[in-house]
C-alpha cells in the first residue's frame, strides 16, 4: 500500500450543512441535551464531533488537521470523533491518537469509504508499540490500491469493518497486539511484526504471520491451530457474546442507537443478514458532554434513560450510577472518566443487560479503592439470559497524570461478558510533553482486574505492569479467550516488589478454592529493567483441581533477558530467562484430567 498524506488533493468530501463555521460557533460548554431530536436533524455532539453527509466540501481538511493535531499526542487531553453518514465518502482517513471513525449505517456496507481508513506509525519511523487508544468501526472500504493499514497496539479496535482488499497490521517496526471483531477483509491480513494478535467472529481471505500468541475464535479463514510453532490457536465458535452497540442513521434521518441481540455459539460476522437487536432513540439517551454535572447524568440514569457521552475529560469526584436493567453507556471518540477525589467512575447495580462501551476510565492522584465496580460486593442475580456487556472499555493509571488506584476493574455480578479490556499502569509517558508521571512510588495500583462474580467471559484481555496480582479470579466458571500481560517493568528488587514471598505476583491469579476455570491463549512477558535479577515463580497460578485448564501459555523475557519466569503454570514448564528466551506450554490441567 502507498503511504497517502491525510490532506492529499482530489478527494472531495462533505460535512453536514454548515459544519466548518458552526464548528467555531458550537461552545464547549454546551449543556446536556435532553430535549428530543427531531427526525432529519443532527443532534448537537459538540465541536469535538465531525458528522460527514457524502458530496459537500469540506471534511478532508478537518480530517486532514485532526490528523497533524493528534498524530503524535498519545497523551493529550484532546478527543475526537468522526462519524461517516450512509452513502459513499472519497476521503483518506489516518485515523490518530484519541480517534474514534464510524460509519453510521444499518450494516458496514451502508457507509462506503473509497480510500483509506489506516493507522501508520510513521511519527515513529514505524515502530508501532504505543500506537494505543483509537479504533474504527462499521464501514466498507475500497482502497483504490487494493490495501490497507492497520499498524497499531493496545486500545485500537477494528471493528464490523468490510475490507476490499488486503490489510497489513505493522508498519515495518514492532507492533504490541490488537483486537479484531465482527469484520469482513477479502483479501489477506498480514501480520507483519505483530507480537499477538485476537480475532473473533470474522471472515479473512488468508492469514500470514505470526510472533508470540496469534488466536482466532469463529474466524472463517483462519490457520488451522498449530501451537507453538506457528503459535496458532484457532477455536470454531464463540460461546457468548453481543456485539458493541452503535449510533445509526435510518433512511429518514433519525438517530438511533442499535443494540445488537445477544449470540450463542456462534461464527462469522454478524450482519451478514440484517441483525436482531433494538433501536434506541435518541429522545430515550442523555447526550452529555464533559460540563454536564454528574448529578445531571445520575438522575438520567435512576430515571431509566441511557448516555452518550460525547468526546472530551469528565472529571468525577462521585461515580456515574448505572441502576437499571438493559442501561447503554456509549462513549465517542475514548471519551475518559476520570476518578478524582479517590472516588470511583462508574459502578453499576446487579442488573441484568446493561451494556458499558467505548470508555478510557482514568485514575487520579488520590487513590481509589477501584475505578469501576460491576455489582456490588455479594451480588447473586443470576443474568444468564441478559448478561452485562463491557466492549471497548480502556483503564490507566499514570503516563498522562499522577494516578493511583488499588483495583481498576472489580466485577461482582455473575454471567457478564468482557469483550476487549485493556487494563493498564503506565509503564512510560510523554517526555515532549512533560507528561511522564510512573514510577514504582508515584502512580501505584494493586490489581488490574478482579473477577468475585461466576461465569464470566472475556474475549481479549489485556492486563499490564501492576504492582501485585494482574488479574484475580475468585468466581466459578471463569473463561478468558486471549489473556496478553507485561509484568512490571519498575520494581527496584524481589523483596520491593513482594515482600512476604520470593515468588513473586503471579500475571494471571485464580484463587485456591475455585473448582471450575478455562484460560486459553496466554502471553505473559518479563522485562524487570530495574532489576533484570528479579524471579517470577509462575506465569499462571492456578488450584491443582481437575476442573481448571490453562492451554497455549507463552512465556518470554524480553529485552535480552531482563528477569526470569520460572515458569509457565504453577510448576509445569520450563523458564523463560536470559538464554532461554522463549518458552511455552501447550496443556495443564489439574490432577484427575
Amino acid at each position: 500500500m502507498r503511504r497517502r498524506d491525510a490532506g492529499e488533493a482530489g478527494m472531495k468530501t462533505t460535512t453536514r450543512r454548515g459544519m466548518v463555521a458552526g464548528m467555531a460557533a458550537i461552545g464547549i460548554g454546551a449543556v446536556a441535551r435532553s430535549t428530543p431530536v427531531a427526525a432529519g436533524r443532527d443532534p448537537d455532539l459538540g465541536p469535538n464531533v465531525l458528522v460527514v453527509d457524502p458530496g459537500a466540501p469540506g471534511a478532508q481538511a478537518i480530517i486532514a488537521r485532526w490528523f497533524k493535531e493528534q498524530e503524535r499526542a498519545h497523551f493529550t487531553d484532546r478527543r475526537r470523533a468522526i462519524l461517516l453518514k450512509p452513502g459513499n465518502h472519497r476521503l483518506d482517513i489516518n485515523v490518530g491518537f484519541f480517534t474514534q471513525v464510524a460509519g453510521m449505517g444499518a450494516r458496514p456496507g451502508d457507509v462506503t469509504v473509497t480510500g483509506h481508513v489506516h493507522a501508520e506509525a510513521d511519527w515513529a519511523n514505524g515502530m508501532a508499540l504505543v500506537n494505543f487508544w483509537r479504533g474504527a468501526e462499521n464501514l466498507t472500504i475500497r482502497p483504490p490500491d487494493g490495501a490497507d493499514r492497520w499498524a497499531v497496539s493496545q486500545a485500537a479496535p477494528y471493528r464490523r469493518i468490510h475490507l476490499a482488499g488486503d490489510l497489513a497490521l505493522d508498519d515495518g517496526g514492532w507492533s504490541s497486539g490488537g483486537f479484531m471483531a465482527d469484520c469482513r477483509v477479502d483479501g489477506t491480513i498480514r501480520s507483519g511484526t505483530q507480537q499477538q494478535w485476537f480475532t473473533r467472529n470474522s471472515h479473512m481471505g488468508g492469514w500470514e504471520g505470526s510472533n508470540w500468541n496469534m488466536m482466532f475464535m469463529g474466524v472463517a479463514g483462519a490457520p488451522a491451530s498449530r501451537f507453538p510453532t506457528p503459535p496458532y490457536t484457532t477455536l470454531g465458535t464463540v460461546p457468548v457474546i453481543r456485539e458493541k452497540p452503535f449510533l445509526c442513521v435510518g433512511p429518514g434521518g433519525a438517530w438511533t442507537i442499535f443494540v445488537p441481540a445477544l449470540r450463542r455459539d456462534v461464527a462469522g460476522v454478524s450482519w451478514d443478514q440484517p441483525p436482531a437487536g433494538r433501536h434506541l432513540p435518541l429522545n430515550e439517551v442523555l447526550i452529555a458532554d464533559p460540563t454536564t454535572p454528574v448529578a445531571t447524568i445520575n438522575r438520567a440514569l435512576a430515571a431509566g434513560r441511557h448516555l452518550l457521552l460525547t468526546p472530551g475529560i469528565y472529571r468525577l469526584r462521585e461515580p456515574l450510577r448505572v441502576l437499571r436493567a438493559d442501561t447503554v453507556v456509549l462513549g465517542l471518540g475514548l471519551a475518559t472518566l476520570l476518578a478524582e477525589g479517590g472516588s470511583a467512575a462508574l459502578t453499576i447495580a446487579d442488573v441484568p443487560g446493561v451494556t458499558i462501551a467505548g470508555l478510557l476510565i482514568d485514575a487520579g492522584p488520590q487513590a481509589s479503592p477501584m475505578l469501576a465496580q460491576v455489582g456490588p460486593r455479594g451480588a447473586d442475580g443470576d443474568h444468564r439470559a441478559n448478561p452485562t456487556l463491557l466492549a471497548d472499555l480502556f483503564f490507566r493509571v499514570g503516563g498522562a497524570a499522577i494516578g493511583n488506584a488499588a483495583t481498576c476493574l472489580e466485577i461482582n455480578s455473575h454471567h457478564v461478558i468482557g469483550d476487549h479490556l485493556w487494563i493498564w499502569r503506565a509503564d512510560h509517558g510523554d517526555r515532549d510533553s512533560g507528561r511522564v508521571h510512573v514510577g514504582w512510588d508515584e502512580s501505584r495500583a494493586t490489581h488490574g482486574l478482579v473477577v468475585n462474580g461466576d461465569h464470566l467471559t472475556c474475549y481479549g484481555l489485556f492486563v499490564e505492569h501492576f504492582q501485585g496480582w494482574q488479574t484475580l479470579w475468585n468466581g466459578e466458571d471463569g473463561r478468558t479467550f486471549f489473556y496478553q500481560n507485561e509484568l512490571p517493568y519498575d520494581p527496584p528488587s524481589q523483596r520491593a516488589w513482594r515482600a512476604d514471598s520470593p515468588r513473586g505476583w503471579a500475571a494471571y491469579k485464580v484463587a485456591d478454592h475455585v473448582c471450575r476455570h478455562e484460560a486459553v491463549g496466554v502471553g505473559v512477558y518479563a522485562n524487570f529493567t530495574a532489576d533484570p535479577s528479579i524471579v517470577l515463580a509462575s506465569a499462571v497460578e492456578v488450584p491443582d483441581t481437575p476442573g481448571v485448564r490453562i492451554s497455549h501459555v507463552t512465556t518470554i523475557s524480553l529485552g535480552g533477558g531482563k528477569g526470569t519466569i520460572a515458569h509457565p503454570v504453577n510448576e509445569a514448564g520450563d523458564a523463560a530467562r536470559p538464554g532461554s528466551i522463549r518458552q511455552t506450554l501447550t496443556r495443564y490441567a489439574g490432577r484427575g484430567t
